[in-house]
């Protein structure tokens, strides 16, 4: 299992034709660098598809998932280039939930 302490989410949409070299170059660019046990979220334009890149501090991972209903709730144009994520608002987003809702500890924070 990989470790995960921190997840960052990116709100500008990102190409998924992207490999592990152009997804890092984005990490770096958007982040300003990729650290160890980190998680890296990225979508497309339409929100349907998700790559998530992972330090896991000795090399990197890539993932990718595709709905092929719907869309992933993704904060498009949002004024914040990056957005931070617990691990239940993680879970969330990758099975197409609404994670904006979950606060910390699960405590809907918003109706």
């Amino acid at each position: 299992m990989i470790r995960i302490e921190t997840i960052w989410l990116a709100t500008t949409p990102m190409d998924m034709r992207a490999g592990t070299d152009t997804a890092l170059a984005r990490v770096v660019g958007v982040f300003g660098a990729a650290h160890p046990h980190t998680a890296y979220l990225f979508a497309n334009k339409r929100a349907n598809r998700l790559k998530v890149l992972v330090h896991d501090g000795i090399g990197i991972w890539l993932a990718a998932r595709r709905l092929h209903q719907g869309k992933f709730v993704w904060p498009l144009g949002s004024a914040a280039q990056q957005l931070s994520l617990n691990r239940a608002q993680l879970d969330a987003l990758v099975l197409g939930l609404p994670w904006q809702r979950l606060g910390d500890a699960g405590i809907i924070t918003m109706v």
